[in-house]
């Protein structure tokens, strides 16, 4: 892991830009933490520039309560190599949703199997260099990002204890069967009115995980319009799990 940029902000948080190997990504740890703090993975949608004030936002908060945050740029997006067969496959699901067709799960398989497959190794390499870090220490809970991606890591990434999940991407059936699997605490965002969002397919997801203590929070609105008490459960949720 190579710091690339460092800055401090207003509140002390501490805001380092890295890279590992190909993969940019950015380190954000409390000003005030005297012993390794906890850690939170923060996933998003991908385009790690735009996304930034959102993710900064929320690794503030996390901050703020005595976690570091990191995050990485998703394989095939911001500045890293495009996949000729992920761009079809966008294409195509862009194309059924502007003509209002059904959503084909072949469709789904290609444009997140891939992904999934590529993403999942790299924040578990990630994973390895930021807990190297002095400053860094578990426990570790994963919050947001790309459904499909999260409910991989909750199975096969044992250093994860608890985790947020955002109902809001599509998910292929195969990670059905995987979510079955999961048994870490969770909690499950979903906005009801989500105009890119499967709603029923979002609930078979949450009644298929695994885990013994997991929480759906519904809220009306669409995409964007999450409102700031379920970021704050979200946050009580960490503290419970990671403190």
């Amino acid at each position: 892991m190579q710091f690339t940029s460092e800055q401090r902000l207003d509140d002390g948080v501490l805001e380092r830009e890295f890279t590992l190997g190909e993969i940019p990504g950015i380190l954000w740890t409390p000003g005030s933490a005297s012993a390794p703090a906890p850690l939170i993975l923060l996933g998003h949608p991908g385009g790690l520039h735009k996304m930034y004030p959102r993710l900064a936002a929320r690794a503030r908060h996390s901050a703020a309560e005595g976690f570091a945050a990191a995050t990485i740029e998703l394989p095939g997006s911001g500045d890293r190599p495009r996949s000729a067969a992920a761009e079809q496959a966008r294409a195509d699901l862009r194309r059924a949703l502007e003509a209002g067709e059904p959503v084909d799960d072949e469709i789904v398989d290609r444009l997140v199997l891939p992904l999934v497959e590529k993403a999942v190794p790299e924040w578990q390499t990630t994973l390895d260099a930021l807990l190297a870090l002095p400053e860094i220490g578990g426990p570790v809970g994963y919050s947001g990002g790309v459904i499909a991606i999260g409910t991989r890591l909750a199975v096969v990434e044992p250093r994860i204890s608890a985790a947020v999940l955002f109902a809001g991407s599509f998910v292929p059936r195969a990670l059905f069967e995987e979510a079955r699997q999961v048994t870490i605490p969770l909690h499950v965002l979903l906005q009801w009115d989500d105009e890119g969002n499967d709603r029923q397919q979002a609930l078979d997801l949450f009644d298929a995980f695994g885990s013994k203590e997991k929480t759906l929070h519904a809220n009306l609105g669409g995409h964007t319009g999450v409102p700031q008490f379920a970021g704050d459960a979200a946050a009580q949720f960490f503290t419970r799990h990671l403190s």
